[in-house]
């Protein structure tokens, strides 16, 4: 997995610190009796996120002394319950308690509250389409809402959910409203953390993005220490991203501290994850190896999460490089397994935002369609029988002229299909043409390196083609083409790159492939051409290939420095007789497979 990937979730999940486990205190012993129920209630709420512990030790209290409470009061405890539900990840327990506040409370600013944390709930425990549903309502409504510090409540979650979804232009525009709104007695550390988780969702940071400092610098002034660590391992991660490893660890260093004493777990998992994979770009493998197993030790069983899919990733290439196939073959397969939950989370978040939005448009359209049908009786009901039948005249020329229109729309989008198609394409062999061989293998060698897989690419070249055009006819050089060509697609995996270079000569790029996978599969291609015949119209030719090929471990992973190597080799082998593999070496000679 790319570190990107893992900072993107940082960046979305992070963002949501109303949730924060943090460790629980002890009741405090010392702490006066409750004479103001109502403003205690208040000033617990404030403390939500300024001071975890002693929101906890307050609503203990209220509960172990079992003041009066008005009505309102009691809807407000019901509520501040369900919170610390919430920040202690009990979402299932929360949820009851919301829905009675949001549906008998009677209090439209407290409903609006339990409205927005509800959603953030069920966007966390991955109830997608229920947490849009209510992200539609709330975003109807926010222009209602005047309470300031409600409405940067509902904007907060609103931001965050929307990022979860990757709506980011959406989530970003959210944490600006958020800025125009912080009252003026509250930090803005709140509403930038959102910007920032929003910003490096949508890829929009650098680790000297002003955003990124300004957030650490402002959450820190404000002693806003889960935030602050949240801006501080963004920067990590971006560290990391632009290979800057000994950054990253001297970062991790320094904010280690900070990390013990939250004991916010995902903020412990992303500081040991991130470790792993500093030492991992700094040649480190064993002491990446620890921190990768200590990572994964962190975890219960079942844990599903980008973090541990990283842990993994770094553990397999660990045991790959050293050459522990077994161990190796073992965490491939864990991380596979958290890919793929991985995967599957992020399509059920996209899957349910779409469905949501494509209701809401249902719903508009049927809105729509009820005034119409409305406005066609009124005027039925004023015009003549000639009037409506004038109308239905219209109305069938209308849908005439709709139902051309997309069946024009139809063949316009086919055919731009059907062209694009063939413009990646070799008119004779059907593989992709020179220009898209060419731009695919960068972009595959580009996320290759990134993950520091490895690929090999392949030179083909026909021997003594050009005899078979003069010998026999143009028509069976076509024939020899394409005939070669399935050959070659027989011995290649679904994930290769296979294209046309020019005349005689071919592209091969194996993805994930070793040097030796390379010659076996190179050499297995080139048996496969010299003892196939080819005929046609009652005519036979046999021909040979020469081959060379070059790997990333030895030439890098810079396509045209890929090419020249594998060019070498192939001439290597024209000059060495043909009909054989040459390939590159670590010390820069070739050596026949």
């Amino acid at each position: 997995m790319l570190i990107g990937q893992q900072g993107r979730r940082l960046g979305t999940a992070l963002a949501g610190l109303l949730l924060c486990a943090l460790m629980q205190a002890n009741h405090a012993t010392d702490t006066p009796r409750i004479t103001d129920a109502s403003a205690f209630l208040d000033q617990t709420e404030d403390l939500r996120i300024k001071d975890h512990r002693q929101f906890a030790e307050r609503l203990a209290q209220i509960h172990r002394e079992s003041p009066v409470l008005t009505t309102a009061e009691q809807w407000h405890l019901r509520y501040l319950d369900a919170l610390e539900f919430s920040m202690g990840g009990k979402f299932a327990a929360a949820e009851k308690p919301l829905h009675d506040v949001i549906d008998h409370s009677g209090d439209p600013t407290l409903a609006t509250k339990a409205s927005a944390l509800l959603m953030n709930n069920l966007a966390v425990g991955h109830r997608y389409e229920d947490a849009f549903k209510l992200a539609q309502q709330l975003a109807i409504d926010l222009p209602r809402i005047q309470d300031k510090a409600v409405r940067l409540q509902v904007l907060s979650y609103l931001s965050q959910t929307l990022n979860l979804a990757g709506q980011t232009d959406l989530a970003i525009k959210y944490a600006h409203m958020m800025e125009d709104t912080v009252p003026s007695d509250t930090t803005s550390c709140y509403s930038r953390s959102k910007l920032v988780a929003a910003l490096y969702n949508a890829k929009r940071l650098t680790s000297s993005s002003p955003e990124l400092k300004q957030v650490i610098d402002t959450c820190e002034a404000a002693r806003q220490p889960i935030m602050t660590t949240t801006g501080q391992l963004i920067l990590s991660t971006l560290f990391l991203e632009e290979h800057q490893p000994a950054k990253a660890l001297s970062l991790l260093d320094r904010i280690a501290p900070s990390i013990r004493v939250n004991h916010y777990y995902p903020h412990t998992l992303s500081a040991q994850v991130q470790r792993a994979q500093a030492y991992e770009q700094l040649g480190k493998d064993e002491d990446a190896r620890k921190a990768a197993l200590d990572a994964v030790a962190m975890a219960s069983p079942d844990d599903i999460n980008d973090y541990l899919m990283d842990a993994y990733g770094v553990l397999y290439r660990v045991a790959k490089r050293h050459g522990n196939a077994a161990s190796a073959l073992a965490y491939y397969e864990h991380y596979v397994a958290q890919n793929k939950g991985s995967l599957d989370d992020a399509a059920a978040q996209a899957l349910a935002y779409q469905t949501v939005q494509q209701k809401v448009l249902t719903r508009k359209l049927e809105t729509e369609e009820l005034g119409k049908q409305n406005s066609v009786l009124k005027l039925q009901q004023a015009l003549d029988t000639k009037a409506a039948e004038n109308s239905r005249l219209y109305i069938t020329l209308l849908i005439i002229l709709l139902a051309a229109i997309a069946l024009w729309l139809f063949r316009t989008m086919r055919s731009q299909r059907r062209f694009k198609h063939m413009a990646n394409r070799d008119g004779l062999t059907g593989i992709y043409n020179h220009q898209h061989f060419i731009n695919e293998a960068d972009r595959v060698l580009r996320l290759l390196e990134k993950k520091l897989g490895h690929a090999c690419l392949i030179s083909i070249d026909l021997d003594h083609f050009k005899q078979v055009n003069d010998t026999h006819g143009h028509a069976m050089g076509d024939t020899v083409l394409r005939r070669t060509v399935a050959i070659c697609q027989q011995q290649l995996r679904s994930t290769d790159l296979f294209g046309r270079l020019g005349g005689e000569e071919f592209g091969i790029l194996l993805h994930d492939c070793s040097r030796d996978q390379g010659l076996d599969i190179a050499d297995r291609i080139r048996v496969a051409i010299g003892t196939t015949t080819i005929e046609k119209d009652g005519s036979g030719v046999s021909i040979s290939a020469s081959v060379g090929l070059a790997f990333t471990g030895t030439s890098g992973y810079e396509l045209q420095r890929l090419c020249t190597a594998a060019d070498t080799a192939l001439y290597r082998a024209k000059r060495g007789g043909r009909n054989r593999v040459i390939a590159d070496t670590e010390n820069g000679s070739l050596v026949e497979a």
